[in-house]
C-alpha cells in the first residue's frame, strides 16, 4: 500500500508542477483544472490538467470493493460537432492496480492474497463543459490491458461517465 501512495502523490506533484496554459480550443471553452469523479467502470475520483491549449494529463484513482487502482493518461483535445464546448477527446496512458482476495478453506482457515497489476491504457470520449458554470462532463471508453504478478492478463473496454468541477 505504501508503493501505491507513493504513485498517487507522485502523479498529484505532476499535475501541480506542470505550468497551467488552459483549454483555449476553436470552440471557446476555456479551463486549466478540473477535478470531479468518473463511474461505471473504473470508478473514483479524476483530476484534469492542460499542459497546452489542446493537450491534458488526467489521473484517475479508482476504487472497488477489494481493488485499488491509479492511472495516468495524456489526451489530446478536438472540436466536435462546431458546437462551443463540446470536444473529442483521446490518448494513452498506463496504470497500476492492486486487488487483495480473502479465501476460505472449509470454514477452517482464512488465507489473504494480494497482487499487483500493471496495465497500458487507451481512452476516446467526448466532454461537453458547460458555458454557464464550472462543470464539465464526459462519456468515454477507456480500453486496457493488463498483467498480474499472479500471470493472469485482463482485457477490458471500461466506460465511464463523469462529472468535473473546472478552473
Amino acid at each position: 500500500m505504501k508503493y501505491i501512495k507513493s504513485i498517487s502523490i507522485l502523479i498529484l506533484v505532476g499535475f501541480l508542477s506542470t505550468p497551467a496554459v488552459g483549454q483555449q480550443l476553436k470552440t471557446g471553452t476555456s479551463y486549466n483544472t478540473a477535478i470531479g469523479v468518473r463511474g461505471l467502470g473504473t470508478s473514483g475520483l479524476t483530476i484534469k490538467h492542460f499542459t497546452e491549449s489542446n493537450k491534458a494529463l488526467e489521473g484517475i484513482i479508482g476504487f472497488y470493493p477489494n481493488a485499488f487502482s491509479a492511472t495516468l493518461l495524456v489526451e489530446r483535445y478536438a472540436p466536435a460537432f462546431s458546437e462551443p464546448g463540446l470536444n473529442w477527446y483521446y490518448g494513452i496512458g498506463g496504470h497500476v492496480a492492486t486487488q487483495s482476495d480473502v479465501v476460505r478453506n472449509d470454514g477452517l482457515y482464512r488465507r489473504e492474497t494480494s497482487e499487483v497489476g500493471f496495465g497500458i491504457d487507451g481512452i476516446f470520449g467526448i466532454e461537453y463543459k458547460i458555458q454557464e458554470v464550472p462543470i464539465a462532463m464526459s462519456l468515454d471508453f477507456k480500453p486496457f490491458f493488463e498483467v498480474a504478478t499472479d500471470g493472469d492478463a485482463f482485457i477490458a473496454l471500461d466506460p465511464g461517465l463523469g462529472i468535473k468541477v473546472t478552473f
